[in-house]
C-alpha cells in the first residue's frame, strides 16, 4: 500500500471510532458477533524458529570458527570470489593499458630515430608540442 492509501484507511477508521458511541445496541451487537466468529476462525499463532548462532566463548566443548554454521563458508566465499575477480579484472586491464602506452612510446621514439632530421627540428617548439600531444 503506498501512502495515499494508508492515509485514506487512517481517515475512514477515524470516522468509524468517531460514530461509534451512536451505533444502535442491535449493529453493535451484530459487529461484536462477526468478532467472536472471525477470531473463532483465525489459525493459529505458528512458532517462530529462529536460528542462534554460537559464540565461540572459549568453554570447552563449544567449537566455533570458519565451519561452524553449515555453508558458512559458502557464505563467505559468494563475496570473496567476486571481489577477487573484480581485483583481478581491474589489474589486467591496468597492465594492458601500461602495455598500450609503452607500444605508443616506442613506436614514436623509433619513427624519431629513424628520421633523418636536422638538429634544430628538435630545437623547434612547434616540435616538441606535436611530440607532447601524440605522447598523450
Amino acid at each position: 500500500m503506498n501512502t495515499d492509501d494508508l492515509n485514506f484507511a487512517y481517515k475512514v477508521r477515524h470516522a468509524l471510532n468517531d460514530q461509534l458511541d451512536t451505533l444502535p445496541a442491535s449493529t453493535t451487537d451484530r459487529l461484536a458477533a462477526a468478532r467472536k466468529a472471525a477470531m473463532a476462525r483465525k489459525k493459529a499463532d505458528a512458532p517462530v524458529r529462529v536460528q542462534q548462532l554460537a559464540l565461540n566463548t572459549g568453554r570447552a566443548g563449544q567449537s566455533g570458527g570458519f565451519f561452524s554454521q553449515p555453508f558458512s563458508w559458502l557464505g563467505r566465499m559468494s563475496v570473496a570470489v567476486p571481489l577477487f575477480a573484480l581485483v583481478a579484472g581491474l589489474s589486467g586491464i591496468y597492465q594492458y593499458e601500461q602495455q598500450q602506452r609503452i607500444a605508443e612510446l616506442a613506436e614514436l621514439d623509433a619513427a624519431v630515430l629513424s628520421d633523418e632530421l636536422p638538429l634544430s627540428a628538435y630545437l623547434d617548439h612547434g616540435f616538441n608540442a606535436y611530440l607532447t600531444q601524440s605522447e598523450q
